[in-house]
């Protein structure tokens, strides 16, 4: 007979554990990644803006400040619900 947890579960095998730590890592990654994504982009539109060069560009910098910020929101909005989602599921 197998142990069964309070909740009625059958407790995790050392496979479904390491299963789920590997799906934490990926939604960690995936979050570096929007991470990386919106220092690129704000990085560029900052320097399209501050260099003279560009000057004529400089509604474009604008623009690609303000999609940096929606990058990064989607990435954090993306990090915690699949975090919830884990946590709800196991």
């Amino acid at each position: 007979m197998q142990d069964v947890t309070k909740d009625g579960n059958k407790p995790l095998i050392t496979r479904d554990w390491l299963a789920i730590e590997r799906t934490k890592l990926a939604n960690e990654r995936t979050f570096l990644a929007y991470f990386r994504t919106f220092l690129v982009i704000l990085g560029t539109g900052v320097t399209i803006i501050k260099l003279d060069f560009f000057s004529d560009l400089k509604s474009y910098g604008i623009i690609l400040i303000v999609i940096s910020a929606f990058v990064l929101s989607i990435g954090v909005y993306r990090l915690f619900r699949v975090k919830r989602k884990i946590r709800k599921h196991y």
